[in-house]
C-alpha cells in the first residue's frame, strides 16, 4: 500500500476537519500535518481519486508524490 503526500492549503482546525470528513467517507488511513499544510494518505486507491476527494474541501490541493 502506497503513502501519497498532498499539499492542502489549510489554515485552521476547520480546514483540517473538512479534510477529515471527506477522507473518512472513502475509508483510507491518513495523517494531517496542519502546520506544514500536508496530508499523507495510505491507500491503494489511484492518486487522482484521492486528489478529487481532497478537492471537495474547496481548498487548493497539489499532489506531491509517494513516500
Amino acid at each position: 500500500m502506497a503513502t501519497h503526500e498532498f499539499f492542502v492549503d489549510m489554515t485552521c482546525e476547520g480546514c483540517s476537519g473538512a479534510v477529515t470528513r471527506v477522507l473518512k467517507k472513502i475509508d483510507v488511513k491518513f495523517d494531517i500535518d496542519l502546520p506544514n499544510k500536508k496530508v499523507f494518505i495510505e491507500s491503494d486507491k489511484d492518486k487522482d481519486v484521492l486528489l478529487e476527494t481532497l478537492k471537495k474541501t474547496g481548498k487548493t490541493v497539489t499532489y506531491i508524490g509517494t513516500k
